[in-house]
């Protein structure tokens, strides 16, 4: 049994085909080997802090009815086996006979023997079979049939066979797990030639996700940090404003630790949000800063009527935020693993990021401001 939730789960199975963060896939070509070593996975990973409803593909479980066609008894009737076959198929499974037109709805008409003549393999073994000869001959007299249990699905992808081995992650980060999950199937699980084993997931999204934020947040930030620069035309004032950053950083990352958090893709995207509004706030501030000091006002005095004016601003950024994004921080219903964690940080970060601007920012700026008018 594998819990999840509707939105998680749909977005586990377009990524790895599975509804679940983790799915192991051992290719090869032997079944029963893929079995032995899906059976290793599954020890394995059981033995991983962090595991939850870990479960192995099942490949086998399908009842079938086997018909042993025995080619020296039908030989004896004149017989094939392809009719042999094509009377049996047409007994249980059933042939289309004709159709049923009802308006624009076509329906087939099936024909086959009434379900107390088609249910054990004995009646299999009752159906009379007409030979060339013109005299009918019992299917248990040509062929040996018995129910086995087959196998109930073949899995492939790029035409290679795989079994699966799937699980969630609680408790920790999918990435970590990932590692250490490859790592120690590396060591303990011994796969022969052209076998292996391919890691699937939610860490595949989010691993593309940092690829893609690695490049474009810093990007992102130099071209702020290029307008910062052209509004101010000091590379102080800009570094200034941008300390915000860090300040943000610190509140998200501990309210993500207070709730229990990992660091996934909604908490990512939750701190590119958070980053934009401490800038903001920054900005605000420190342009009231400038403001004051082309009116002739003192340093002193320019931080903290500066501080003074701007406090309403910065509050009301911080707790109309806040309070829109509240009820998802304490949401349990359907979507809330994907809208928790960015409301989280985006929340946590505010917090520290408008405490540490009122406090922190201001007093920089006076020190900075202060050794360039010495300079002068």
């Amino acid at each position: 049994v594998s819990f999840s939730q509707p939105i998680r789960h749909e977005v586990d199975g377009l990524i790895a085909g599975a509804g679940a963060s983790v799915v192991a896939r051992i290719f090869g070509q032997d079944l029963e080997l893929l079995r032995k070593k899906a059976a290793e996975v599954n020890r394995m990973l059981s033995g991983i802090d962090g595991v939850a409803d870990l479960m192995t593909e099942q490949v086998d479980g399908q009842s079938q009815l086997l018909v042993d066609i025995d080619d020296r008894r039908t030989s004896r009737h004149g017989l094939a086996d392809a009719p042999i076959q094509n009377t049996i198929r047409a007994a249980i499974a059933g042939v289309e006979a004709g159709k049923v037109y009802e308006g624009e709805k076509t329906f087939g008409i099936n024909v086959r023997f009434d379900r107390p003549y088609r249910e054990s393999p004995e009646d299999a073994a009752r159906i009379l079979i007409r030979t060339p000869g013109g005299y009918s001959v019992p299917v248990r007299e040509l062929a040996d049939i018995r129910t086995v249990t087959g196998l109930r699905q073949i899995s492939r992808e790029n035409t290679r066979r795989y079994i699966s081995v799937q699980c969630n992650v609680r408790g920790r980060d999918v990435g970590s797990f990932v590692e250490e999950a490859s790592r120690l199937a590396g060591e303990n699980i011994d796969l022969p030639a052209g076998y292996r084993i391919a890691w699937g997931g939610q860490f595949e999204l989010k691993e593309a996700a940092d690829r893609r934020l690695a490049l474009i947040i810093p990007v992102t930030l130099l071209l702020v940090m290029l307008m910062l620069y052209g509004l101010f035309n000091s590379f102080r004032m800009v570094l200034l404003i941008m300390l915000n950053i860090p300040l943000a950083l610190v509140g998200g990352i501990f309210a993500l630790a207070l709730f229990g958090e990992n660091l996934s893709i909604p908490s990512s995207i939750g701190f590119i949000a958070l980053f934009g509004i401490a800038l903001t706030d920054g900005l605000v501030l420190i342009s009231r800063f400038r403001y004051l000091r082309e009116k002739g006002l003192d340093l002193r005095n320019t931080v903290i009527s500066g501080c003074a004016s701007k406090f309403r601003p910065v509050i009301m950024t911080t707790l109309t935020t806040a309070l829109g994004l509240f009820p998802l921080v304490i949401a349990s219903g359907t979507g809330s693993d994907i809208q928790r964690p960015l409301a989280i940080v985006v929340v946590g970060g505010l917090l520290s990021s408008t405490l540490l601007t009122l406090l922190v920012l201001p007093t920089i700026y006076e020190g900075v401001a202060g050794r360039i008018k010495q300079k002068k």
